[in-house]
């Protein structure tokens, strides 16, 4: 069972694009958590298109990103930056077509990387993109005092 993800960073002050829930142009992405997989899910709308009727590539890219950096968050417990990202497009992504997934789980784990491996599904469950991303771990006390990492038990709802 999926377990909800909070976002407790100050409302005001988080204009971040995949996150942030006051940014008027941003992606306001939610997340969930299972068994070390996260997953989000989105609907496109036209205001992120690139060709008519499909999602940017960028967009995409910026939805698979942000979904790894969450993981860093909540699954591996401290905050991160993208080292190198490998996206491969597979399909297009039709802003029409309803919701889409990103799920995110670990393909490998160092002291001081992660490589994360990111999917994004279309409301089908066709596979449209996915990335390999190699995230920088912080030591999580750097993480709390140059990030404002507010901890690991910050992200997890009460509600389940």
């Amino acid at each position: 069972m999926f377990r909800k993800i909070v976002n407790p960073f100050d409302r005001k002050l988080n204009m971040c694009f995949g996150c942030g829930p006051e940014n008027p142009a941003g992606l306001k992405l939610h997340f969930t958590e299972c068994k070390g997989e996260l997953q989000a899910k989105w609907l496109p709308s036209e205001h992120y298109q690139g060709y008519p009727g499909v999602l940017h590539g960028g967009i995409t890219a910026a939805l698979l990103d942000e979904t790894a950096a969450w993981f860093v968050y909540t699954v591996i417990g401290t905050a991160g930056v993208t080292y190198t990202m490998n996206v491969r497009y597979h399909h297009p992504v039709y802003i029409n077509k309803g919701e889409v997934k990103i799920t995110a789980k670990l393909i490998n784990r160092e002291d001081k990387n992660a490589l994360i491996l990111c999917q994004l599904t279309d409301s089908s469950e066709k596979l449209c993109a996915e990335a390999e991303l190699n995230y920088f771990l912080y030591p999580v006390k750097i993480a709390k005092q140059k990030f404002k990492y507010p901890g690991k038990e910050a992200f997890y709802s009460n509600d389940g």
